[in-house]
């Protein structure tokens, strides 16, 4: 592809921008008011954030991955600790992520230290998923690779029948993830590019922003 072509792409914003006054003083509370405002306009997978770790040596990876929670304390996410992401925070306790809804033309940015939910809300939320899902947690060895997607489905076709009429534990590799905000930047898209950017970092934390 003429890469002449990829730089033409663009697209003018036409928001009104952000006034510091109309935002919440509390950052969670800004970030559920947007949240709301996406999940009002119906987007598609308005809970997938692009999330970002890092080894021990500062060699970075990116994924997406789906929000499942926030509150005071942070933001949740559910992985397998042994996929690459897992591993890599139980090296390097820390993380940033982007959600970006196009449509509002609006883009939040957090990072900030990481640690595991407890056992208890793993499991509540492990048990909220589809059945299917919960087996699937069993047979799938997140960032391993396998000779052929036949040995995947065997697995499954194993767990299946052999929990049949049983509830589906939680695996001991299945497990959650807070991720407690350092900084957060909220940004509004504005014609001219001249877009509208708040940032807001927590009094005394370590790290820099996003």
């Amino acid at each position: 592809m003429d890469p002449l072509y990829v730089a033409s792409l663009r697209r003018e914003y036409e928001t009104a921008g952000l006034r510091r006054a109309e935002m919440d003083p509390d950052p969670m509370e800004e970030f559920s008011l947007w949240f709301s405002a996406a999940v009002a306009a119906a987007l598609p997978d308005v809970n997938a954030l692009a999330l970002a770790t890092a080894t021990p040596e500062g060699k970075p990876s990116v994924r997406v991955v789906l929000l499942k929670g926030f509150d005071e304390r942070g933001f949740v996410f559910f992985t397998n600790y042994r996929s690459q992401k897992g591993i890599e925070l139980e090296a390097n306790p820390q993380a940033a992520f982007t959600i970006y809804w196009v449509q509002l033309e609006r883009q939040i940015r957090v990072c900030g230290r990481v640690e595991k939910t407890t056992r208890e809300e793993s499991a509540a939320y492990f048990h909220s998923r589809p059945r299917g899902s919960q087996l699937g947690a069993w047979v799938s060895r997140q960032s391993e690779v396998i000779d052929a997607r036949r040995i995947l489905q065997g697995r499954l076709a194993e767990m299946t029948e052999r929990s049949r009429g049983l509830e589906v534990e939680l695996p001991p590799h299945s497990d959650g993830y807070r991720i407690v905000p350092q900084a957060r930047d909220f940004c509004q898209g504005l014609a001219r590019r001249l877009h509208d950017r708040a940032r807001v970092s927590t009094p005394g934390a370590e790290g820099g922003a996003p």
